[in-house]
């Protein structure tokens, strides 16, 4: 009876303590918005406009959360950040979730006190250089100079490449994205490395974009994702399965136009994701209609990918890995039920 009261003991406590954690939410709705970090500016991801209002497939992550929340995509507070500061940002308590193309790796997941929620897009690094190189391929980058970031995961894998490849380089670091992209521009080096979405977005800044090409090597895996802190299991699943809806809705068929329609049928599948069956909505602390919500303020995540990155954007991407994994890609999201 002892270690059966010890046992009951030990689960109140656990239980108690992951009440205390589980604030965010209540903290979010009781300020009225979610507190997103994002990028200061790369098209397609998180970059605002010239009358301040931004758009990309990281801040539809965050208003797909406030839709969730509050039934309103724009009861945001973006906060702009450097890929120096964003992690201190969330540690912090500033911003509620990173939705910032971050790349997920083990020491990330490990030591900031963050978990990734998932991945919205699956990238990788590449490399660009100017037209007038002649230059076909990074294996003919020996002795090149090259523009990076610091405080991102591209000095390593840049590093990693040349050291594999048996090829000197000279490194040419900033801060900042928006000062590597002008160096580079500026012909402080012969080539610019980053993921190569990234490479896509800011070639559409440049001066003379059709001057500069993106070579096809990818030379890294860098899965994207929303970090979140550590300690409050609800906000982790919230923001987890606010990706996962926008993936199973794209699976289902379940768009901007035809949800409210969708939301009339009798296959099990979609009353369930929808809300009309079941209280998964519930489950999160959200609402029956929370899948609803999501999919009227920003779409599936078909919808988003390519209104912001894909063939309905400037950028212009092909789907490839970030096709779903039933057409050829690998996105992929555990069902709702």
């Amino acid at each position: 009876m002892k270690r059966v009261s010890f046992v009951l003991a030990l689960a109140l406590v656990g239980f108690s303590a992951q009440s205390a954690t589980a604030q965010t939410l209540k903290t979010v709705k009781d300020r009225g918005m979610v507190a997103c970090g994002v990028s200061q500016g790369l098209p397609g991801f998180s970059a605002p406009d010239d009358k301040g209002n931004w758009t990309g497939i990281d801040v539809d992550i965050c208003r797909a959360l406030a839709a969730a929340i509050f039934n309103d995509p724009t009861k945001i507070k973006f906060v702009a950040l450097s890929a120096k500061d964003r992690f201190t940002a969330l540690q912090s308590g500033e911003i509620d979730l990173l939705s910032r193309n971050t790349t997920w790796t083990l020491s990330r997941d490990t030591t900031l006190g963050a978990n990734f929620t998932g991945v919205t897009y699956y990238d990788g690094q590449g490399f660009m250089v100017r037209k007038s190189l002649k230059v076909n391929s990074a294996l003919e980058l020996n002795s090149a100079s090259v523009c990076v970031q610091t405080g991102t995961t591209t000095e390593q894998n840049l590093a990693d490449f040349f050291k594999s490849n048996n090829m000197k380089y000279e490194v040419v670091a900033f801060a900042g994205a928006d000062e590597t992209v002008k160096a580079y521009e500026s012909g402080r080096c012969d080539a610019f490395t980053t993921d190569a979405s990234g490479l896509y977005a800011y070639r559409l800044k440049m001066t003379n974009p059709a001057d500069h090409v993106v070579l096809p090597e990818i030379i890294s895996k860098e899965p994207l994702g929303p970090m979140v802190r550590h300690g409050d299991d609800q906000w982790f699943d919230i923001v987890k399965w606010i990706l996962f809806a926008m993936v199973d809705a794209e699976e289902l068929g379940i768009t901007q136009r035809n949800v409210d329609e969708m939301a009339k049928s009798d296959k099990p599948e979609l009353k369930r994701v929808l809300g009309t069956d079941g209280n998964f909505g519930e489950q999160l602390g959200l609402t029956k209609d929370w899948v609803i919500r999501i999919i009227k303020a920003v779409g599936n995540y078909g919808e988003t990918f390519d209104r912001n990155v894909g063939a309905g954007s400037p950028l212009g991407i092909a789907r490839g890995l970030n096709a779903l994994w039933n057409k050829g890609g690998i996105q992929y999201a555990p069902p709702i039920r």
